[in-house]
């Protein structure tokens, strides 16, 4: 089992810039690659970005160039760097995490709010 923990949501100005962290726990040597998803009210939960063990990353053409994952083995955590933030950016930020198996895990998310 793999338990996953988001940080870092809350309140930011339009245009402003936010950093969430995932830490990862358990079995940690199982995961293969992690990411981030986000859903907004109303919508279905839409991918984000991807990071690999090997550093291999993926975005979703919606926030290239805007969102930055990046990962740190030793601490098991990845994170997800937000610049130039929308209010449709307002949504819950979930972690995943996904084992070599194949199996899915996810964190509770952590909610992001994008206003003046």
């Amino acid at each position: 089992q793999v338990q996953l923990v988001e940080s870092g949501g809350g309140l930011v100005q339009p245009g402003g810039s936010s950093r969430l962290s995932c830490a990862a726990s358990g079995s940690v040597f199982s995961i293969n690659d992690m990411g981030w998803y986000r859903q907004a009210p109303g919508k279905e939960r839409e991918f984000l970005a991807r990071i690999t063990n090997g550093g291999i990353t993926s975005s979703a053409d919606s926030v290239k160039g805007r969102f930055t994952i990046s990962r740190d083995n030793v601490k098991n955590t990845v994170y997800l760097q937000m610049n130039s933030l929308k209010p449709e950016d307002t949504a819950v930020y979930y972690c995943s995490a996904h084992s070599l198996c194949g199996i899915a895990y996810w964190g509770k998310g952590t909610l992001v709010t994008v206003s003046s």
